[in-house]
C-alpha cells in the first residue's frame, strides 16, 4: 500500500532500446522502489521525437542513449523540468542536454552546439572527453553543502561511466554565472554533477546512478528523485488518484510494455 495518496507520474524521455543497458535497468530500480518504499509510481516511457506537453508529469528523467531521435525533444523536456518546477533527473545524455538548455534558454549563448549531433558547428558546447569512459568506473569529488554531497554523504565516490562526451573546458564559469553549481568533479577538475539551487530537485549526472550495484538498491540520486516526484504528485493540483490513466505527453507509454 502506496504512503501516498496519489501516484507519481515519472516520465523516462529517451529512444528506448535492448541495447542500451540504462533502458533495461532503470524500470526494474524504480519497481524496486515501489516494493521497498512503498512509493506508488507510473512510469511512462517518452520517446524524444514525440515529446509534447509534459507538465502533467511529476517527474521528468532523461535517460543516456544519444544521439536521440530529437535534440530538441530532449532539450524541451528538460526545460518544461526547469521552468514548471518538475523534479528533474538527467543522466549521461540528460547532464549533456541539460547543459544544451541551460546554456540557450538562461545564459543566452543560442548557438551552443552538440560535437555528437552537429559536429562540424563553431560553437560546440558539449565536446568528446579526452579518455573516453565509456565502460568504466571513475572516481568523483563531490562538493560538501551541495544536493549532491548531503545526498551522498561523502566527499568521493566511484560511479560507473559508458560516455564519451562532456562539457568543453572553458565553459562551466558561464553556466556558474547564471546559477547553476556543479557539485562534483573528476580527479582532473571536470565536472561530472551540476544542480540548481532554489528548485524542487534538478539533479544531473555525467555518470550513471542507475548502475550503481546489482539494481536492487537504488542509488541515493535515484532515491532523492522518486520521492520528489511523489511529493510533487501529493501537492500538484493536478494530482491523480493513484492506478488512474492520464494524458501525457504525445508519444508517452507504461514502461512495463
Amino acid at each position: 500500500m502506496s504512503t501516498h495518496a496519489y501516484s507519481a507520474r515519472i516520465a523516462l524521455v529517451g529512444d528506448r532500446s535492448p541495447h542500451v543497458r540504462s533502458h533495461q535497468r532503470v524500470p526494474q530500480v524504480l519497481d524496486r522502489m515501489r516494493e521497498r518504499e512503498r512509493l506508488d509510481l507510473d512510469v511512462y516511457w517518452v520517446s524524444t521525437d514525440e515529446v509534447g506537453a509534459m507538465d502533467a508529469f511529476d517527474g521528468i528523467w532523461v535517460l543516456p542513449g544519444s544521439p536521440y531521435r530529437s535534440e530538441a525533444g530532449a532539450v524541451t523536456a528538460i526545460r518544461t523540468a526547469r521552468e514548471q518546477g518538475i523534479p528533474f533527473l538527467g543522466t549521461c545524455g540528460g547532464f549533456q542536454h541539460a547543459m544544451l538548455e541551460y546554456a540557450r534558454n538562461v545564459c543566452g549563448a543560442t548557438g551552443v552546439h552538440h560535437a555528437e549531433n552537429t559536429p562540424d558547428a563553431d560553437d560546440l558546447l558539449i565536446v568528446p572527453l579526452a579518455c573516453s569512459l565509456d565502460g568504466h568506473e571513475a572516481a568523483v569529488e563531490v562538493r560538501p553543502g551541495t544536493l549532491a554531497g548531503r545526498l551522498l554523504g561523502a566527499e568521493r565516490t566511484t560511479e560507473r561511466y559508458h560516455c564519451s562526451y562532456g562539457l568543453a573546458p572553458g565553459r562551466q564559469s558561464m553556466l556558474e554565472d547564471h546559477g547553476l553549481v556543479f557539485s562534483a568533479y573528476d580527479d582532473d577538475g571536470a565536472p561530472r554533477v551540476a544542480e540548481l539551487p532554489g528548485h524542487a530537485f534538478f539533479l544531473v549526472t555525467l555518470f550513471q546512478p542507475e548502475l550503481s550495484g546489482d539494481g536492487t538498491r537504488p542509488h541515493p540520486f535515484i532515491q532523492a528523485f522518486a520521492h520528489a516526484a511523489a511529493g510533487h504528485a501529493g501537492s500538484s493540483a493536478s494530482g491523480v488518484p493513484g492506478g488512474q490513466i492520464v494524458e501525457t505527453g504525445r508519444g508517452a507509454i507504461p514502461a512495463s510494455r
